[in-house]
């Protein structure tokens, strides 16, 4: 959700690439010169539908992203049948052998311009022990290793800033392989 960008508050697929940690260079989409679209079934930018309701229906999208070891172009595949196009190798100079640390979660913008936390939700705006059907979650969290196989992560992690505001809970289950629920509801009584 990005207002600024995209003019209202609907959930959307995007992608956003920076070689500089954010600093320089980077940019959504197809803003700028970067991301190479092939296919067109998919459009970036655009919202997503059919959302999950809390204590409804959940939906669940899949996201893979990989690295060709021929050329070195980090790919982007949605769902089982559509591969969306590839960052250059060139934009990533240090992604040229592989990638040292991967980063799953959520995301939002608080410049506390008013010296208080933003009311911006994360997820579903619920808190990762709400649980399924209530809580965003991720699930299934792999990696492509060196050999170009899927494989379940090593030394999985979590970081927030505020928990008050935000959190996640990892696991592992099942059909679920290594997964996490995520969010919250930013600014509220705990979280000022």
């Amino acid at each position: 959700v990005s207002p600024d960008l995209y003019g209202d508050n609907n959930t959307r697929l995007f992608t956003y690439w920076t070689s500089d940690a954010y600093q320089a260079t980077g940019c959504y989409n197809l803003l700028c010169s970067g991301f190479i679209q092939i296919n067109n079934d998919i459009a970036l930018g655009a919202s997503i539908y059919p959302l999950s309701n809390y204590g409804s229906s959940q939906y669940d999208i899949s996201i893979l992203v990989w690295k060709d070891p021929k050329e070195g172009n980090w790919w982007m595949q949605f769902g089982n049948d559509h591969v969306l196009g590839y960052w250059p190798a060139p934009l990533f100079s240090y992604l040229s052998d592989s990638a040292s640390m991967i980063e799953w979660g959520g995301e939002v913008v608080n410049s506390e311009s008013d010296g208080q936390h933003t009311s911006t939700q994360m997820g579903s705006g619920h808190f990762p022990d709400e649980g399924f059907g209530k809580a965003s979650y991720f699930k299934n969290i792999q990696i492509v290793d060196g050999d170009n196989k899927l494989r379940a992560p090593k030394d999985l992690g979590t970081f927030t800033e505020q928990e008050s505001c935000y959190s996640v809970k990892t696991a592992n289950a099942g059909d679920w392989g290594n997964y996490f629920y995520y969010g919250g509801p930013g600014r509220n009584p705990d979280c000022p």
